[in-house]
């Protein structure tokens, strides 16, 4: 297989284990990563579902770095725009008919498992390296291209504010957005080292640093 090829299915593949990471999370309320706890704190405001204002927030988002700076969008930034909210919500759908009373245990369980879940479809999604998502490139931008602090700052900063948002508009804040926050990282690299590279090259494992917009 064609190594655009690859890239292409590890973007899709990568983009809808995140989505359905999304829904677990916000099935199990034990809190969510920063720009999901936003968008649900804006959905909450209008009486409306996770997958259209996902839509729209993340629409006017592309509008603006489409226009300041057009290079951090790809592929992977149309798909992630399209279908992580559509595969959220089908997943919270999906585990409101399997689980209809989960106990603390139990979602503690699906959260630990939810961190794997997830730091998988980043994994694939980053090292795929067919663009970001807006929310993304919003601290990419501020770092690389105006120079307003470094990307871990300006990270940080992107991700309070949507917590805060978040958490004003009554969308869940928690244990889960703790552990994405902080703990993610190196779960995503083991990943990355492990399946991510091997698949994107076709061979053995070869250790290589996470590309830039990760």
């Amino acid at each position: 297989m064609k190594r655009e090829m690859r890239q292409k299915l590890m973007s899709v593949s990568g983009v809808i284990i995140c989505g359905a990471s999304v829904g677990i999370f916000q099935k199990i309320a034990l809190g969510t990563d920063p720009f999901t706890c936003f968008v649900t704190g804006i959905a909450n405001v209008f009486s409306s579902t996770y997958s259209i204002w996902y839509v729209i927030l993340t629409g006017l988002m592309l509008v603006g770095v489409a226009v300041l700076q057009r290079r951090y969008i790809g592929f992977a930034t149309l798909i992630n725009l399209f279908l992580t909210g559509v595969v959220a919500d089908a997943m919270h759908d999906l585990l409101d008919f399997l689980l209809l009373d989960p106990t603390f245990g139990t979602r503690c369980l699906l959260m630990a498992i939810n961190i794997l879940i997830m730091s998988l479809g980043a994994s694939l999604y980053y090292v795929a390296n067919l663009g970001v998502s807006a929310y993304d490139a919003i601290a990419l931008m501020a770092s690389e291209c105006y120079h307003v602090a470094s990307f871990r700052v300006c990270r940080v900063t992107t991700d309070v504010f949507c917590v805060a948002v978040g958490f004003f508009l009554a969308a869940d804040v928690g244990l889960g957005t703790v552990i994405t926050a902080f703990f993610m990282g190196p779960v995503v690299q083991w990943f990355t080292d492990h399946l991510a590279l091997p698949l994107l090259n076709g061979g053995p494992l070869r250790r290589q640093a996470m590309p830039r917009e990760a």
